[in-house]
């Protein structure tokens, strides 16, 4: 029989179930393509929506599960989104590579060129973080960070009338930000404009209710520039606002100390110390080195640190020429372990020696090695021989 006629003499149930598979294998075909379509968009909206909610780590999670090789893949949102979660868990490189993919791949928007902004002043390439927000047109006037960003890119450039234009701007466009006046005071002491510095300063100061760091970073900048009379001024006011500020009266204490103002250094650094006893050593060193020798025992006294304080105070004792006091603190020095420090010893040596217990002194001499204090250590023992043979020349 022909083929017709053996397929005529089918059951009907049978082409009927031939018929059935037939289609349903066409379908999953069609389903398993459009399964797939579906579940990179799925992963793709996922994804955005984890970023929306601060998970960066489950968004790149999301998208590892998009097919890159599908012709529907929206390529430009997806390196978009990757690079967004790679900027948000700080991976600027990662960042930088994902977002340049996705101009690459057609994303129009013009908010990817903030972002690659953020990304190269993040890695320092200043050139490239300008470029970019080049790109970003409009957007630009609308974002004060990123006027911020442009000026300090112009200024790592050494551009710096540019990043003064770029305040400039950010200052007409968001008058009520102060941070652009901020940084223009610190341009312009970086540019020993100090005057202009100093009135912009101030002016910033009274604005902005600044803060004692305000103050200090202000006071410091002009420290660092060797303007110390007007740091002094600037931080004077500081301390008389915030006297509670432990950082506003150190900076003030060694902005004299660089002036060689060593009694006003040692007086704030004693007010100071009256919050924060650590600062008593501090201040007793620098009432020593102004020759108020009296004044720095007194506040030796009552440092808690006996390392720092019988070190200070031997010193003070044998400026004071108080040589029995200062040889007699032979056991205190030992205790503590401060003989393990070679100026220590011969200092301890040399009030010995002040003494008349050259024997004691000469014990303590052996044990120098530095260059210098063995040195100074055999002029003292040429001495001793003197004192031993003319003892009338050592009164």
């Amino acid at each position: 029989m022909s083929a017709m006629n053996n397929r005529s003499n089918w059951p009907l149930h049978f082409l009927v179930y031939a018929a059935i598979v037939l289609g349903c294998y066409v379908h999953s075909v069609q389903a398993a393509e459009n399964k797939n379509k579906v579940q990179s968009a799925d992963f793709i909206e996922l994804a955005a929506v984890m970023l929306k909610d601060g998970h960066h780590d489950r968004a790149l999670l999301a998208l590892q599960s998009v097919d890159l090789g599908n012709k529907k893949t929206d390529l430009a949102r997806f390196y978009t989104l990757q690079g967004l979660a790679y900027l948000g868990l700080n991976d600027l490189e990662a960042a930088k590579d994902s977002l340049q993919q996705a101009v690459k791949n057609g994303q129009q928007d013009p908010s990817i060129f903030i972002y690659l902004a953020q990304v190269y002043f993040g890695i320092k390439d200043y050139k490239k973080t300008i470029e970019a927000i080049g790109k970003a047109g409009n957007l630009v006037n609308k974002d004060a960070a990123l006027i911020s960003i442009k000026a300090e890119s112009y200024w790592h450039l050494k551009e710096t009338e540019a990043a003064i234009h770029a305040l400039n701007d950010g200052q007409r466009a968001f008058p009520a930000d102060l941070r652009f006046l901020k940084r223009k005071v610190f341009y312009f002491v970086e540019l020993g404009l100090y005057q202009e510095a100093v009135k912009l300063g101030r002016d910033y100061l009274k604005r902005s209710n600044a803060s004692a760091a305000d103050y200090i970073a202000f006071g410091n900048a002009l420290r660092l520039s060797r303007e110390y009379q007007e740091a002094i001024n600037i931080l004077e006011i500081a301390r008389l606002q915030f006297p509670q500020d432990e950082m506003t009266a150190k900076l003030l204490a060694h902005t004299y100390l660089d002036q060689g103002k060593l009694n006003s250094a040692a007086f704030i650094l004693e007010q100071a110390a009256l919050l924060n006893p650590q600062l008593q050593a501090e201040a007793a060193e620098v009432y020593r080195r102004a020759g108020r020798f009296h004044k720095a025992l007194t506040l030796n006294e009552s440092i808690s640190d006996q390392k720092v304080k019988f070190k200070q105070r031997l010193s003070i004792l044998l400026a004071l020429k108080q040589f029995e006091r200062a040889a007699n603190m032979e056991s205190s020095l030992y205790r503590t372990g401060l003989l393990e420090d070679q100026d220590v010893r011969y200092a301890l040596a040399y009030a010995l020696f002040s003494s008349r217990r050259f024997a004691d002194a000469n014990k303590h001499l052996d044990h120098l090695k530095n260059a210098e204090l063995f040195r100074k250590g055999t002029e003292l023992r040429r001495l001793m021989e003197i004192c031993k043979t003319e003892p009338w020349q050592c009164t």
